[in-house]
């Protein structure tokens, strides 16, 4: 999928962070919108202020990202896109900076956890930054060769920072799954390669109502990737789903497991039906 020029994308952070490089690799004529907090990226896309939105919503390590599925059902937003980045941390600091006079380190609170290795190697003292682009912001601005922070590789080139060790996380299957949102429901046809079908569902508080909902995809061999459970205004007997599944809604299998997922729930909404990522045919 490739956006025209004037479309601007929404995305949580400061330039140089990982999703703006999603942005930049995948949509290099669309303007990258930074934006301070989830929140805005939404508030962008319902105000007009951006055209669509690009956020993270998993990661292999840290698992699910915080508040975005609670974000995502009431957003409006449907998923148009999915990408997958394999997450590169660098080490680096003001002209100057060596390993030896970094005192403290700055990043986000996951990149200094993914990144534990290093950190305890050289007794560093992990600080938190609200952003692993905005960490490298803040050392410019300190101008300290005691301060180092860890970011993705696009925050050296933005910020003019130099690179002292490349590539620290300590995991290398360390990866993040990117979603792009439009207010407009757009479709991936059928039989053209490879589908994602995204959806939530409210099971009937019946006994073994989730068993008997998820039966007709087994029975119809679709093949669930993604089931995740939540608490629906704090309510512990009403409970949300979100799921995920191979395949397109027009294929026979599965659009016989939507309608048997129907009877025992409350309300099914699709979210997005978009193409795979080449990511996901890897082999594992």
């Amino acid at each position: 999928m490739s956006e025209p020029q004037q479309h601007r994308i929404a995305y949580q952070g400061e330039p140089g962070a990982n999703s703006h490089i999603v942005c930049v690799q995948h949509y290099p004529d669309a303007e990258a919108l930074p934006c301070a907090s989830f929140e805005d990226v939404f508030a962008a896309v319902d105000t007009g202020a951006a055209d669509l939105a690009l956020i993270p919503i998993d990661n292999s390590i840290a698992g699910r990202v915080a508040d975005i599925h609670h974000f995502l059902p009431g957003s409006g937003l449907h998923i148009i896109a999915e990408h997958f980045l394999r997450i590169r941390f660098h080490l680096m600091g003001v002209p100057g900076t060596t390993l030896e006079t970094i005192k403290t380190v700055h990043s986000h609170v996951h990149a200094l956890g993914q990144c534990r290795k290093i950190i305890a190697e050289h007794h560093w003292r992990p600080l938190i930054a609200g952003d692993t682009a905005g960490a490298a912001r803040e050392i410019v601005e300190a101008n300290d060769v005691t301060q180092a922070s860890i970011s993705p590789p696009l925050a050296a080139e933005i910020y003019g920072l130099e690179v002292l060790a490349r590539d620290i996380e300590d995991e290398e299957h360390n990866t993040t799954r990117f979603v792009l949102l439009s207010p407009e429901f757009v479709q991936a046809p059928a039989g053209n390669g490879p589908v994602v079908t995204s959806f939530i569902f409210n099971v009937r508080n019946l006994p073994a109502a989730l068993y008997k909902a998820l039966g007709g995809f087994a029975t119809n061999g679709v093949n669930m990737t993604k089931l995740e459970s939540y608490m629906v205004d704090g309510q512990f007997t009403a409970t949300q789903f979100l799921a995920e599944v191979d395949g397109h809604p027009d294929d026979l299998g599965l659009s016989r497991a939507l309608e048997e997922l129907t009877f025992f729930t409350t309300e099914v909404k699709v979210l997005g039906v978009y193409p795979a990522d080449p990511f996901r045919l890897r082999p594992s």
